[in-house]
């Protein structure tokens, strides 16, 4: 009888338990960890190399491990994490690249925070930092770069 249907959306908290329930969530979840932890690792031997080996600026360095971390994460986060290979990657890469920019913005704080502030040694606080701004990073991949 009717040619159109009503879309009604539901309230955040029924998306929230629905998306807890789901298990390819979880492994999205599992698989964006391992991703993350390996660009964690890039992240901070580049930045420890620029520091210690090449006596670069903690922040010069911490720009220089953002860009390479950030390119291994798209790669791997792009085909393994949210396997996304339908998109245009050039389309993901731009919102991708805007989400990592703005999770770095409060890496890179918290960063100068301990570092002149605190007076932390420069590799643990870029270690700190980098944790700091992987929430915002997970929610902004996921809702907004890859989002199917």
């Amino acid at each position: 009888m009717y040619d159109e249907a009503t879309v009604v959306p539901l309230p955040l908290h029924h998306r929230v338990r629905a998306g807890i329930r789901h298990p390819g969530n979880w492994r999205q979840l599992g698989r964006y960890g391992v991703v993350g932890l390996l660009g964690y690792l890039v992240n901070n031997a580049v930045f420890a190399l620029c520091v210690h080996v090449l006596s670069i600026d903690f922040r010069v360095a911490a720009v220089l491990a953002f860009l390479v971390s950030v390119t291994h994460n798209f790669i791997w986060s792009r085909h393994w994490t949210f396997d996304a290979r339908d998109g245009h990657a050039g389309f993901q890469a731009a919102r991708f690249f805007t989400v990592s920019v703005a999770a770095f913005g409060v890496t890179f704080g918290v960063l100068n925070l301990l570092v002149s502030a605190a007076h932390f040694p420069k590799v643990p606080a870029n270690a700190l930092a980098v944790i700091a701004g992987v929430p915002l990073s997970f929610l902004g991949q996921k809702l907004w770069s890859f989002k199917r």
